[in-house]
């Protein structure tokens, strides 16, 4: 792909990145005009909320967004049935016990009854009102919680292993993740979101660590300011697009390093403090079917940095893709576009204006793993900790009874997985036994807690309520799961695939990874994606455009078969990256009507 030529934006000046209008002059794009006239992310919005109608408008919508909700409807019915979905924001998907049972009694109250674990560690709760919107959403702030930046042209929630172990690294990268969650908190729009959700109440402000605060005294190269007193690391038109950071130590891929826009790798001494971190940057999924200017992409390395200087690095990165992301067109506007069309040596060079540390050559980390802390672990601190399997991540029935009455009577904190599963922690030894029996008694019992595909597949909510879904996901996934279970079963299979399905190309339950990835495509079919890494650490390849998903297992025998026969010391994605995609294709099933494109 040539490189694209898009002039660095002068911070917040307004004619920059837009489309040229007739006369020639530079117009700006719409949504980045409605960023800029929004008041720092208040209007339209803060008027729609007065007034009566049961949805907001387009432009209301988008900086709703910034606030952690997103307007849907349910579209297995005719007549629009207008709701919200609330996203919180939960670095490494810790909810305290407190939050917790909040949102399980608004899920009840105000929503659908349901809540779900997200593949990016945190909450939603789905089918809120408008009307009810600002009851609940206040009351998740008065409950320790919020959700502002869980969407929107912002940095999203950071994610870190959600066990919480007290050895290792895994304290340092869970500091470290609140650290960079606090320091990208935006300035300006957290006193909008206070205004309208708490009534200006300051008390629920976000206050930065000793380390955002330390960092935020230093002086940093002037080109790290956006040029907006108000909001100085964003400005006022925030980001080109979305922005994810997640932070993991060496070894744990838990939580899909490379597909973010930037990853850290914690290193620590050997009493437990931060050392530094290898960074990775350009990562990301989402893309759109038949635009080959959109691709999934996986990080590349820029180096190892000192862990003084980490904060320091993270705000460059932000404030470079600030500057020079494509504001004129959203589908390319994320960093790995950039990093792509201009490439790594562009990315350091220009880097050198916003960051005055140093970069040093990659430390070395072992080779990585899909860790998923099903069943019961120890924390390190006298206590334990047990994973539970979330199909989907679709807390609801007797399943969201169990854990309000376990969290209600034990005051235990939850983690959220990247794989949509939770953890319950700090349970001290006394309590194991009354857990486990309730945890049998809806049928979780300890010995189902690690079926092999079930507990490595994820799935995106898809249908009915994501306007973006072209096909089923999350409804048809338990049923995907099983008949791949059962086909491997036949033919004595003992390895677990990796498998992932989203309803559409954006990618949110990240397919791009997996061993076997399913892409909604059209209706009843999807793409096929074949040979991820079980370490997440290779992209899959696209071998059949539509397959109908009646004919999964006719396509999938054969090169499952052959996997089996020739090579099953490999994983199946080892084995699929051996082969060309036409490879692949020719053994592939030839069940009818299969679209081999």
């Amino acid at each position: 792909m040539s490189a694209v030529e898009t002039a660095p934006l002068a911070h917040d000046a307004p004619t920059a990145g837009g489309l040229l209008s007739e006369n020639g002059a530079r117009k700006m794009a719409k949504v980045e005009a409605l960023k800029l006239a929004s008041d720092h992310l208040r209007e339209p919005l803060a008027s729609e909320l007065e007034n009566d109608e049961p949805h907001f408008s387009n432009g209301a919508v988008q900086i709703l967004k910034f606030h952690g909700s997103y307007q849907q409807t349910n579209r297995d019915q005719r007549q629009r049935d207008w709701s919200m979905m609330l996203r919180l924001r939960s670095p490494g998907g810790r909810v305290p016990a407190q939050l917790y049972l909040a949102l399980d009694e608004l899920a009840d109250r105000y929503g659908n009854g349901t809540l779900r674990a997200t593949t990016r560690q945190t909450f939603q709760l789905h089918g809120i009102p408008k009307q009810d919107l600002r009851t609940v959403l206040g009351a998740i702030v008065r409950n320790l919680g919020s959700t502002l930046a869980a969407c929107g042209d912002i940095n999203r929630n950071v994610m870190a292993p959600a066990a919480p172990y007290t050895t290792g690294g895994y304290p340092a990268a869970r500091r470290l993740a609140d650290d960079v969650a606090a320091l990208l908190t935006p300035r300006a729009a957290m006193g909008a979101y206070l205004d309208l959700w708490v009534d200006g109440d300051m008390a629920y402000r976000f206050r930065p660590t000793p380390k955002v605060r330390k960092v935020n005294r230093q002086p940093s190269p002037a080109a790290v300011h956006s040029g907006d007193e108000q909001e100085p690391l964003y400005g006022s038109r925030y980001l080109p697009r979305k922005f994810k950071v997640g932070v993991t130590v060496p070894g744990d891929n838990s939580i899909d390093v490379l597909t973010q826009d930037l990853g850290l790798v914690v290193f620590t001494d050997t009493i437990g403090r931060l050392s530094g971190a290898n960074v990775y940057v350009g990562g990301g999924m989402g893309r759109t079917h038949n635009k080959e200017d959109t691709f999934a992409r996986t990080g590349d390395p820029l180096g190892y940095v000192q862990g003084h200087q980490l904060l320091a690095l993270v705000k460059a990165v932000v404030a470079l893709q600030r500057d020079h992301g494509d504001r004129q067109s959203r589908r390319h506007a994320r960093l790995k576009y950039l990093v792509h069309d201009r490439g790594l040596d562009w990315l350091k060079a220009s880097l050198a204006n916003y960051f005055h540390g140093d970069v040093r050559p990659l430390r070395n980390e072992p080779v990585p793993r899909l860790e998923h802390y099903l069943g019961w672990q120890r924390q390190g601190d006298g206590l334990w900790f047990v994973g539970l399997p979330v199909m989907t991540g679709r807390v609801a029935g007797p399943l969201k009874d169990t854990l309000r009455a376990l969290v209600q009577r034990y005051r235990l904190e939850l983690r959220v997985t990247p794989n949509q599963d939770i953890l319950l922690c700090g349970i001290a030894p006394n309590q194991k036994q009354d857990i486990q029996d309730q945890l049998d008694a809806i049928g979780l019992q300890q010995s189902a807690m690690g079926e092999p595909t079930a507990s490595h597949g994820i799935a995106c909510p898809a249908l009915p309520t994501c306007g973006l879904a072209i096909t089923e996901s999350e409804r048809t996934f338990p049923d995907v799961l099983a008949r791949l279970d059962a086909l491997g079963r036949s033919l004595g299979i003992q390895q677990p695939l990796l498998v992932r399905m989203t309803g559409c190309p954006n990618g949110c339950s990240r397919p791009y990874m997996a061993e076997v990835g399913l892409v909604g495509s059209a209706a009843g079919h999807y793409q096929l994606w074949l040979g991820g890494a079980p370490g997440l650490t290779t992209l899959a390849r696209p071998v059949l455009d539509r397959l109908p998903l009646a004919d999964l297992e006719a396509v999938l025998r054969p090169v499952l078969s052959r996997w089996v026969q020739t090579a099953a010391t490999k994983s199946f994605g080892a084995f699929c990256q051996d082969y060309t995609t036409e490879e692949l294709r020719d053994l592939l099933g030839a069940a009818p009507g299969i679209d081999q494109r």
